[in-house]
C-alpha cells in the first residue's frame, strides 16, 4: 500500500470514528465554530468524548475558550462536598471530578489555551486536591471510629504524603501511577474515640482506606494507580513508618538509588511543623554537604542499568523509556542534582525543570545545553501528554493504530505522521547524546593487537592454508577453529545482519580471536561463543555492547571456556549479556539483602500493572543473578556450601515478591479475606527439599508447602466476594501459575506441591491446624522424613512460630528403632528402583547422596526425643554436627560423611556447569564406600 494511501485509510478511521462519537450528542443548538471546536476536541481524545457523553452537563464549557479557562481556574470546595456523602457517594465524586478536570486541562492542551508547563501543573495540582480531599474524608471517618492519634501537647497528627517522581516534581503526567510514600510523626495510641488503637495501626488503616478510595476501579473509573513500591522495604514492609523508623531505615539500609528517588519527594499535606521535622530529617540522607563524587559509581551502574534495558527490551518508540527518552533527561538532571546539591540550596527541590535552571545558572550545564535539554524535555513531555489524552491510557509508546495515529496528529498539529516521526527521532537523538555525555562509563576497549583476526576474519583462502597462522593450536584444531569461523560469516551472509552488524562484525571477530589466543582457547570454546553470536547477530546492540565493552568480550569467552551450561544460557537468554559489562560486579559475592535490593530496583522499573512484563523481569532477575553465582563459583570465589547458599536465597527472595504480586492481584480482584492484613497476609510458605535444606543446585525445582490461619467462613470484603478460605486456594494456585508459566525468559521455577497433606489429592492450601494434625495422626515414615528438612521461608511470625512447634513436635516423637529403620531402608529401595543405581550418579548411587540423606534423617527421628538439638537446623552438615556433639556418631564418621557430602554435591553442580571439572572417578567411588560403611553400620548392625 501507497503512503497516500495508508493517509486515506487514517482519515477514513478518524472521520468513521468522529461521525459515530459525534451522533451521541445534540448539536442543532450549537453554532458551526461550536459544533467544530468539539469536534476538534473529540478527534483528539477519545476519553473526553466518554467523559462529556456520561457528564453532559460539562458540554457548554467546551464550546468557549473562555468558559474553559475559567472553569479550570474555578477552585471547587471539593472537602465540604465529600463531606455530605457516603463512601460509594465519595468514591463516584472523587472519580467524576478528576476526568472532568482532566478533560478540561487536555482540551486547553489541544486548543493551544495553555503552555505544556502549564498542562503539567495543572495535572499535579489536580493530583494534590483529589489526594488530600481523599485523605481527609478518610481521616474524619477514622477519627469518629478509633479516636485522633496526637503528639506529646496533644496535637492532631497527620498522616504525611509523600509524592514521589513525576507528581513530587509538580509535573505529572496525564494519565499515570502516583508513588507515595506514607509516615507519621511517633507512636503512641489514639484519644477520644469508642475504643483506642495504636498510631501504627490508626494510619495503616487510613493509607488502605486512602489507596482504595484513590485506586479502586469502580463505574466511574478510578482516581489514581497508586504504586507504594518506593516506600522503606517496598512491598515486603509496612505501609507505614514512623519517622524515627524511616529515619533508621535510610541511614542504616538507604541505598543510592533510593537517594536518587528521594529527590523528588514532597510533602502533599504540609502542616507546618511535622512537615519541617520531615524535610529535616531526609535532607542529610538525600544531599551531602560536599561535591558528591561518591555517588557516581552508583550513578553509572544506574545509567548502565538504563542502557541495558534499552537494549534487552528494543523500546524504540517508547518516548519515555527508550534511548533518549524522557528517563534520560530525567537522569542527567537528578544525576547533577544527587552530586552538587548539597553544595547548592537552589538545586534541593524536586522540580525538573527548575533544577535545569539552576543547573544553567551555576554554569554546570551550559546554557545552550540546558536550553536544548529543556526544550527537548517539554516536547516529550508534550507527546506524552497527547498519547495519554487520546484514552486516558498509561502509556508512552507511539502507536501503530492508524486512527490512534490520527488523533495524536490532530492534538498536536501536526499534519503527517512521517513529520512527527521524524521529529521524535531527532529530539530523542539529541537527548541520548547528551545522556552518554553525563557520566562516563568507561567503555572504550584498550588497544589491541588485531592484525592477525583481521587476517584470518577477511581471507578467503582455505582453512588449511592458514592454520599455521594460529600458533597455540595444533594443525588440525587450528583449521577445525577457521571453518567454524568461515562457516559463521557464510551464515551471517544469509541473514538479515545489515550494513551497521557487517560492520560490527568487521571490528568484533579479530578483537574475539586475539582473546582466544590469549586464553589459548580450543575450538570448543569458539563454537560456544558463536552460539551466542548466532542469537544476536541480527541485533546490533549486543554487537555494539560487545565491541564498546572489551571487558564484557572477555568474560564471554571465559565463561565460555569454563562452562558450555553457561555457554547455553548466555545463547538462549541474550540479555545476560549485559552482566558481563563489570567484572567485579558479575562475580561480587551477594548477601540474601544484595538479592532483595537488586529485586526491588529491577520490579520498580515495570508498571505495577503489567503482569506479562513483570513475569518476565522476574524470570530475568533470576537468570541474570544465577549467571553471577555460577560465574563466582567457576572462578572460586564462593565455596561450594555458599554456592547453595545463593542459590537458596535468591530463590527466597523471589518467592517473596511472587506472593507479595499474587496477594495484590487476588485482593485486587476479591478484596482482603477475613483476619487478614497487608503486614499479615494469613499465609505462610514452607520449603521441603533442597530449598529447605538450604542445599538448592541450579536446575533445582522447589518444593514447597502452603499453609493458613484463616478459620474464618466469612467472605472477603471485595465487589466479587468470595468465601476466605477459597481466597487462599486461589492465592497459591496464582503463585504457582506465576512461577511455572513458561515466557519468552522461560519458566521462574519449578514448583512441586505433592508433599502436602494427602499429596496431590489434598487441599493446595490447608490450615496450619489441619497440617498438624496430618503429620501428628496420618503421615507416613518419608513424610517425618521430609519434615526434617522444612522450613518457613515466608510468613507472619506467629505462622512461622506454629510451624516450628509442630515441627518440634513431629521430630521428638519416641519412635520404635527397627521399623524406624526397616520404613528407611524401604523407601531407600523404593527410589533406587525407580531411579537405578548408576555409578555416575552422585545423587542416587549406592553411598549417594540420598543414602546421606536418610542417614541425617534417620539419626533425627530415632533419637530426636532424647536431643533436641538434632532437629534445630533443616541442613545435613549441622544435623550432623549435632550427631557427634551427642555421640551418636564417633568424629571421623562425622567428618569423612560430611567430606563425602561436599564432594558428591560438588560433583552435582559440575554435572550442571562444566563436566569436565567433575572430580575423579576414584575420589566420588571412595566418598561413596564411606557414606555406604557408615549406612551399614546404623542399618545392619552386627
Amino acid at each position: 500500500m501507497s503512503k497516500t494511501d495508508n493517509k486515506c485509510t487514517s482519515s477514513n478511521a478518524l472521520a468513521n470514528y468522529l461521525t459515530q462519537q459525534l451522533s451521541s450528542f445534540e448539536l442543532t443548538l450549537l453554532s458551526v465554530a461550536q459544533q467544530q471546536q468539539l469536534a476538534s476536541l473529540i478527534s483528539a481524545s477519545s476519553f473526553i468524548g466518554r467523559t462529556l457523553q456520561q457528564q453532559p452537563h460539562l458540554l457548554p464549557e467546551f464550546y468557549d475558550p473562555h468558559t474553559l479557562i475559567t472553569a479550570l481556574q474555578y477552585n471547587t470546595d471539593l472537602h465540604d462536598n465529600l463531606n455530605t456523602q457516603d463512601e460509594a457517594g465519595v468514591f463516584a465524586l472523587l472519580r467524576r471530578f478528576r476526568n472532568a478536570q482532566l478533560c478540561r486541562i487536555f482540551a486547553a492542551d489541544i486548543l493551544q489555551l495553555q503552555t505544556i508547563t502549564d498542562s503539567l501543573q495543572r495535572v499535579s495540582q489536580l493530583a494534590d486536591l483529589t489526594i488530600n480531599a481523599a485523605y481527609n474524608w478518610v481521616y474524619q471517618q477514622l477519627i469518629e471510629q478509633w479516636g485522633t492519634p496526637v503528639d506529646d501537647q496533644g496535637n492532631a497528627m497527620p498522616l504525611l504524603i509523600l509524592g514521589m517522581g513525576k507528581l513530587g516534581g509538580g509535573e505529572l503526567n496525564f494519565s499515570s501511577d502516583i508513588d507515595l510514600i506514607f509516615t507519621y510523626p511517633a507512636n503512641g495510641d489514639t484519644q477520644g474515640g469508642r475504643r483506642s488503637i495504636e498510631h501504627q495501626q490508626f494510619f495503616t488503616k487510613l493509607g488502605q482506606k486512602l489507596i482504595a478510595a484513590l485506586h479502586q476501579v469502580t463505574a466511574d473509573g478510578f482516581v489514581y494507580r497508586v504504586d507504594m513500591r518506593l516506600r522503606p522495604f517496598g512491598d515486603s514492609g509496612p505501609l507505614v513508618l514512623s519517622f524515627a523508623a524511616m529515619e533508621d531505615y535510610y541511614q542504616e539500609q538507604g541505598r543510592e538509588w533510593e537517594r536518587y528517588a528521594m529527590l523528588k519527594a514532597r510533602i502533599l499535606n504540609p502542616d507546618g511543623v511535622h512537615s519541617t521535622e520531615l524535610t529535616q530529617l531526609l535532607k542529610p540522607f538525600i544531599y551531602r554537604r560536599y561535591i558528591d563524587f561518591s555517588a557516581i559509581e552508583s550513578l553509572r551502574r544506574m545509567k548502565q542499568q538504563i542502557e541495558q534495558e534499552n537494549r534487552r527490551l528494543n523500546r524504540r518508540d517508547n518516548i519515555k523509556l527508550g534511548e533518549g527518552g524522557i528517563r534520560e533527561v530525567e537522569f542527567i538532571v537528578q544525576t547533577l542534582q544527587l552530586i552538587r546539591g548539597g553544595r547548592i540550596p537552589a538545586m534541593q527541590q524536586p522540580s525538573l525543570l527548575k533544577a535545569l535552571q539552576v543547573l544553567a545558572a551555576e554554569d554546570i550545564l551550559s546554557a545552550e545545553h540546558a536550553g536544548q535539554l529543556r526544550e527537548d524535555y517539554l516536547f516529550l513531555r508534550q507527546v506524552e501528554q497527547a498519547l495519554q489524552g487520546i484514552d486516558d491510557q498509561q502509556t508512552q509508546t507511539l502507536p501503530q493504530n492508524a486512527l490512534l495515529q490520527q488523533q495524536l496528529l490532530v492534538a498536536l498539529k501536526f499534519e503527517h505522521w512521517s513529520q512527527l516521526q521524524q521529529q521524535v527521532d531527532a529530539v530523542m537523538a539529541s537527548v541520548h547524546q547528551q545522556f552518554k555525555l553525563v557520566i562516563d562509563t568507561g567503555d572504550e576497549a584498550e588497544p589491541q593487537e588485531l592484525t592477525l583476526g583481521k587476517l584470518i576474519w577477511d581471507s578467503e583462502q582455505p582453512a588449511q592454508e592458514l592454520a599455521s597462522q594460529i600458533d597455540w593450536l595444533g594443525p588440525e584444531q587450528a583449521i577445525e577453529l577457521i571453518e567454524q569461523l568461515q562457516q559463521f560469516k557464510h551464515d551471517c551472509q544469509k541473514r538479515s545482519v545489515g550494513p551497521r552488524g557487517r560492520d560490527l562484525l568487521a571490528k568484533l571477530m579479530p578483537l574475539l580471536l586475539y582473546m582466544l589466543q590469549q586464553q589459548h582457547a580450543q575450538p570448543s570454546v569458539l563454537a560456544r561463543v558463536l552460539g551466542v553470536f548466532r542469537q544476536v547477530v541480527t541485533r546490533t546492540a549486543y554487537l555494539e555492547l560487545l565491541f564498546e565493552n572489551s571487558p564484557a568480550l572477555q568474560q564471554l569467552v571465559l565463561l565460555c571456556n569454563q562452562s558450555g551450561w553457561l555457554a547455553e544460557q548466555l545463547a538462549r537468554y541474550p540479555m545476560l549479556l549485559d552482566e558481563l559489562i563489570d567484572p567485579a560486579q558479575l562475580y561480587q559475592v551477594a548477601t540474601a539483602a544484595d538479592f532483595r535490593d537488586r529485586l526491588r530496583q529491577y520490579l520498580l522499573r515495570v508498571p505495577s500493572d503489567d503482569l506479562e512484563l513483570l513475569m518476565e523481569t522476574l524470570r530475568q532477575y533470576k537468570q541474570a543473578q544465577q549467571l553471577r553465582i555460577a560465574a563466582a563459583d567457576i572462578s572460586g570465589a564462593l565455596p561450594l556450601m555458599k554456592v547453595s547458599d545463593h542459590l537458596t536465597w535468591l530463590a527466597e527472595v523471589i518467592m517473596e515478591q511472587v506472593v507479595e504480586l499474587a496477594w495484590q492481584q487476588m485482593v485486587t480482584r476479591y478484596g482482603m479475606p477475613a483476619n487478614a492484613s497487608i503486614e499479615d497476609k494469613g499465609l505462610a510458605v514452607l520449603a521441603y527439599g533442597k530449598l529447605g535444606g538450604l542445599e538448592l543446585g541450579y536446575g533445582s525445582d522447589l518444593d514447597l508447602v502452603f499453609v493458613h490461619n484463616c478459620a474464618s467462613e466469612q467472605p472477603t470484603n471485595g465487589g466479587r466476594a468470595i468465601d476466605s478460605k477459597q481466597f487462599y486456594l486461589k492465592l497459591v494456585q496464582r503463585v504457582v501459575h506465576l512461577c511455572t508459566t513458561r515466557t519468552n525468559s522461560g519458566v521462574l521455577y519449578d514448583i512441586d506441591t505433592r508433599l502436602r497433606p494427602s499429596g496431590n489429592s489434598g487441599l493446595l492450601a490447608v490450615h496450619i491446624d489441619t497440617y498438624g494434625q496430618y503429620l501428628q495422626q496420618e503421615a507416613w515414615t518419608w513424610e517425618h522424613q521430609a519434615l526434617v528438612r522444612a522450613r518457613a521461608i515466608y510468613g507472619s511470625r506467629e505462622l512461622q512460630y506454629r510451624f516450628g512447634q509442630i515441627r518440634q513436635q513431629i521430630l521428638s516423637l519416641p519412635r520404635d528403632l527397627s521399623k524406624l529403620r526397616q520404613d528407611v531402608i524401604d523407601m531407600r529401595d523404593k527410589l533406587r528402583q525407580h531411579h537405578g543405581a548408576n555409578l555416575d550418579d552422585p545423587k542416587h548411587s549406592v553411598g549417594g547422596i540420598i543414602d546421606l540423606e536418610f542417614i541425617s534423617q534417620y539419626l533425627v527421628l530415632g533419637y530426636g526425643a532424647s536431643y533436641s538439638n538434632l532437629y534445630q537446623y533443616s541442613d545435613n552438615i549441622r544435623i550432623l554436627d549435632a550427631a557427634a556433639v551427642e555421640g551418636l556418631l564417633n568424629l571421623t564418621q562425622v567428618e569423612q560423611l560430611q567430606q563425602a557430602y561436599q564432594l558428591l554435591r560438588g560433583a552435582g553442580h559440575r554435572q550442571t556447569l562444566a563436566p569436565v571439572t567433575l572430580p575423579s572417578l576414584d575420589s566420588l567411588l571412595d566418598a561413596r564406600q564411606q557414606v555406604e560403611q557408615v549406612w551399614q553400620q546404623l542399618f545392619n548392625p552386627a
